[in-house]
């Protein structure tokens, strides 16, 4: 037997074949068998090929489809960040903004706490000391009262007069009443308003008889009834001095000018 016929027989054999049917080849035989064989494993190995070829391009595919749908997942997962990226912005720049609210809130009400308590200093009594008397007076009593003053020592009168008129109808029962009064009758008396002067002055004593103010206020309205060419009156007031006010200055005035009236 050949050598080809030895060799077909072995590949027959390798894919099944008995050694007895091998056997029955020949030559002939054998090429034939070795060319159908190599057609059976050009058409397994082609087979085989287009089977890797369909299942690498499947997966291939299916990678494709994993790498596009991983794509698509990253740029969604992107914009995700990126919103949270605009609502966390936003969020910290509503905070800074809160933040500045609140300071500034913070910062008015601290100045209107301030401004409150300067207000509530101005409306507090304070103590003063006006014509050997102490008292409690509104701020604004006493600063209206200084003003008036101040005009008075300037000489004047009218102006004094219209504060002090003004004066003692917005504090009529303070602590300062009796020397607005005073001050009152005195700047009516340097504008010749006598009358005016006498009432004022009979206020003083009437209201604060043992006021620094009242042996003077006494001698000013025995002035003004001799002003007046009332000098009964005005004997009579100046006697009324001498006695309750025995002491005083006003009343060694007193005693001299009752010597002169007649």
């Amino acid at each position: 037997m050949s050598f080809s016929a030895r060799f077909v027989i072995l590949l027959l054999a390798s894919f099944g074949f008995s050694v007895s049917q091998a056997g029955l080849f020949d030559d002939d035989e054998a090429r034939k068998a070795i060319l159908d064989l190599r057609q059976r494993i050009e058409a397994s190995r082609v087979e085989s090929e287009q089977r890797l070829n369909t299942r690498l391009a499947e997966e291939g595919r299916k990678t494709s489809e994993d790498s596009a749908q991983v794509r698509r997942s990253l740029i969604e997962l992107q914009n995700q960040i990126e919103i949270l990226r605009a609502d966390l912005a936003n969020q910290r720049g509503l905070n800074e903004r809160l933040a500045r609210e609140v300071s500034e809130l913070q910062r008015m009400q601290k100045d209107a706490d301030q401004g409150m308590e300067e207000r509530l200093r101005k409306l507090e009594p304070v103590k003063v000391t006006v014509d050997g008397r102490d008292f409690m007076a509104d701020p604004a009593e006493k600063r209206e009262y200084d003003e008036a003053l101040a005009v008075f020592r300037k000489g004047d009168f009218a102006t004094a007069q219209t504060a002090f008129v003004g004066f003692l109808q917005r504090f009529p029962r303070g602590g300062h009443a009796p020397s607005a009064l005073f001050w009152l009758g005195n700047a009516q008396y340097a504008t010749r308003d006598y009358k005016e002067a006498i009432v004022n002055f009979r206020e003083v004593i009437s209201l604060a008889p043992d006021h620094l103010r009242a042996p003077e206020a006494a001698l000013s309205l025995a002035n003004c009834q001799i002003e007046l060419k009332d000098v009964k009156s005005a004997r009579k007031t100046l006697g009324d001095l001498i006695k309750a006010y025995p002491q005083s200055e006003a009343a060694a005035t007193a005693k001299e000018r009752l010597s002169r009236l007649k």
